[in-house]
C-alpha cells in the first residue's frame, strides 16, 4: 500500500481473541520510545456520538445475532464512526501533519466481520465496495501496512472465554457466537489475500508465539518503513 497524502498509518488487525489490543499498545510504546511523532486510535469508539449505532448494534439492540443487521448496513455504522473520528480526533490531525498513527482495528474490521455474513461467492464484490466506500467516498486514509494476526478460531475462542472470566466484562454479540467467529476467520483469510495484508501467524497447530515474540516481529516490520523514518522528531 502506498504512503500518500499524510503520515503513516499502521493497523493491527485480526479476529476477536487474536491479541490486537496487546500488540497495539506495545507497538505504540515502541514508537514513542524511538522518538517517533505518533499517536494511537482504536475502533469502535463507544464513547463518541458517532459510535452510538455501533454500541447499540454490538450490545444487541438490533437483534441478538450478528446477522440481525446485514453486512452493508452494519459496515456503515462502523465507517461513519471512523469518518467522524478522522475529522475531529487527534489521530486525524497527527496523520495530516505527517506523523504516524497506530490503530487497533480499522476499515479492515468491516472486511472481516461483515464479509463473514456473506456467501463466499459475494465476498470479493463486498471487499471492492468497502474499499471504494471507506477510502474513496468517505475519504479515510489508506493504511501503509495492515499487520494481520492469524489465529485459528478455536484458539481465539479459548482466549475470549478466558478474558471474560478474568475481567468480568461480558462478550458482545460477535464474541458470543462461535459459528460467527469461525466464519470471521475464514473471511479474514480471504480479506488478507484480497487487500495484501502482512500476515503474522500467532497461534496454530505448530504452537503459539508469546506476546513478546509477536511484539518484536510487529515492531521490526513497522520501524523499517519509510513513513516511520520520516516521522522522527
Amino acid at each position: 500500500m502506498e504512503h500518500t497524502g499524510g503520515g503513516g498509518l499502521f493497523v493491527i488487525e485480526g479476529i476477536d481473541g487474536s491479541g490486537k489490543t496487546t500488540q497495539y499498545e506495545r507497538l505504540l510504546r515502541t514508537l514513542e520510545h524511538s522518538g517517533v511523532r505518533c499517536c494511537g486510535t482504536s475502533f469502535p469508539n463507544y464513547d463518541s456520538v458517532s459510535g452510538a449505532l455501533v454500541k447499540a448494534y454490538l450490545g444487541g439492540a438490533f437483534g441478538d445475532s450478528p446477522d440481525s443487521v446485514n453486512a452493508y448496513a452494519a459496515s456503515s455504522f462502523f465507517a461513519v464512526d471512523r469518518c467522524a473520528s478522522f475529522l475531529t480526533d487527534e489521530w486525524g490531525r497527527v496523520w495530516r501533519g505527517g506523523g504516524v498513527v497506530v490503530s487497533a482495528r480499522y476499515t479492515t474490521s468491516n472486511a472481516i466481520h461483515q464479509a463473514s455474513k456473506l456467501p463466499r461467492s459475494e465476498r470479493r464484490a463486498f471487499f471492492a465496495w468497502l474499499e471504494d466506500y471507506e477510502y474513496e467516498k468517505l475519504g479515510l486514509p489508506r493504511p501503509d501496512t495492515v499487520l494481520f494476526l492469524e489465529i485459528p478460531a478455536e484458539a481465539a475462542l479459548e482466549r475470549i472465554r478466558s478474558r471474560e472470566t478474568e475481567t468480568g466484562v461480558a462478550r458482545d454479540i460477535h464474541e458470543r457466537d462461535a459459528a460467527y467467529l469461525a466464519a470471521c476467520a475464514e473471511a479474514a483469510e480471504e480479506a488478507a489475500d484480497f487487500f495484501g495484508w502482512k500476515r503474522l501467524r500467532v497461534a496454530g497447530p505448530e504452537g503459539s508465539l508469546t506476546p513478546n515474540e509477536v511484539a518484536r516481529r510487529v515492531a521490526a516490520e513497522v520501524l523499517s518503513s519509510r513513513a516511520v523514518r520520516d516521522a522522527h522528531y
